[in-house]
């Protein structure tokens, strides 16, 4: 699980979605690469992808269902669950869900 990351750009301003129940920042790695970090808190939600996605979970949990799935899959601290581009997933929080979202 990742737990920190060095020598990163930050955007100060943040990420709010869903009235608050999602903030995010977003970080720049000194390679260039792109990523967010947040937090979701209790709530039902779906987010549309444009680029593939990794979500990791550094805290917390949520069940996630991924467009076309009828299926609600439980992720948790140290996990990780890949979104096809183009397309979008329904995530469930019950207990506020700490993420890193690697954008690929």
């Amino acid at each position: 699980m990742t737990q920190q990351y060095n020598g990163v750009s930050v955007t100060t301003k943040a990420n709010v979605y869903f009235d608050g129940k999602c903030v995010s920042h977003s970080i720049t790695l000194a390679d260039g690469t792109k990523k967010s970090v947040g937090v979701i808190l209790p709530a039902t939600l779906t987010f549309n992808t444009g680029a593939p996605e990794i979500m990791e979970c550094v805290a917390g949990s949520c069940e996630y269902k991924l467009k076309g799935s009828d299926v609600w899959v439980k992720s948790s601290a140290g996990e990780k669950f890949n979104v096809p581009g183009n397309s979008s997933f329904d995530i469930r929080v019950t207990e506020t869900y700490h993420y890193i979202c690697h954008f690929g």
